[in-house]
Parts: C-alpha cells; structure tokens; sequence
C-alpha cells in the first residue's frame, strides 16, 4: 500500500505542549483561559505547529502567553492523551514539561497575551479543585504528583466531549 494510502487509514490526532510552573512554595500557575469557558485555567502552553517539536512549541508559546524564556534540557513531567469526540474530531496527544519554580518577581513580571488569557494565578493545588471542571484538576493533581516523585504521568482521561 502506497503510503499516502495508508496514511489515510490511520489515527488522526493534534499535539499540544505546555510547561507546568509553581512558585517558590510548589503552588501551581495557572493562566484564565478568555476563549474557553469549560477549561478556565490552564497551563501555559498550547497546539503545536507544523514543523515544531514539542518542547519548541512549549517554549514557543511560554513566551507568547507570559513573556517568561523556557531553557532545557526539557524534563518530562506528563503525556496527555484524549479521544475523539463530538468536540473536536480528532485524538489529542499532549505533553507537559517542567518548568521549575517562579520568583514572585517573575510571577508579577508576566505579561499576558489579552486574546488568550486575562489573569496569571498561584494557588495551592487544593484550592485549584473549586475553578475547575475534575478532569482538568485530575491532571493538574497528575502534573503535580509527577513534579514531587519524579516519575512522569500518563494520563488517558483528557476526551473530547466528555465534560
């Protein structure tokens, strides 16, 4: 089978990429989506663009979300994986990297983006669960439990019109 046959007969999926910061006490950062009511808050990052590797775009779009410079090595924290659904069409494949712990002066220094996001926010990861829809929290518990053990997360829950 020729293979832009076979390519047509395989999974379809979109990428995406995000970092995961904390402040200096290990509570999480989280950017308030402007354009996404069922996902509020969000880590920074999102869809990768064609020819971008993941940690590219998760730098990429840290710095068009924030302002804040990622540098490597890239640490893999979590792998996000959602199906299909009457939301969007295709599987999705993500990835979160670490990274690290932000200085209140860093943290007060973000710059945000206004046609994606219009508040940065720290909070400890328990308070998280009230803004949130579960799966959204559930992964940021995953993201966050990954970060303490170092032992990367697979999370498996994150479908498309399951909310």
């Amino acid at each position: 089978m020729p293979p832009e046959v076979y390519a047509e007969t395989v999974l379809k999926a979109t990428c995406f990429a995000c970092v995961y910061f904390t402040d200096e006490d290990d509570r999480p950062l989280q950017l308030h989506s402007v354009y996404s009511p069922a996902h509020p808050w969000q880590l920074v990052g999102g869809t990768m663009d064609p020819g971008e590797r993941p940690f590219g775009t998760a730098a990429r779009e840290c710095r068009e979300e924030t302002g804040l410079t990622v540098s490597g090595p890239p640490r893999l924290l979590a792998t996000v994986y959602g199906l299909s659904g009457t939301q969007w069409p295709y599987s999705t494949v993500g990835v979160v990297f670490d990274g690290g712990r932000l200085t209140a002066e860093q943290i007060r220094g973000i710059t945000l983006d206004p046609r994606e996001h219009d508040e940065a926010r720290v909070l400890p990861l328990a308070e998280w669960e009230a803004l949130m829809p579960p799966r959204d929290f559930a992964r940021l518990g995953a993201v966050a439990e990954a970060r303490r053990t170092g032992v990367a997360a697979y999370f498996d829950a994150w479908d498309w019109g399951t909310e």
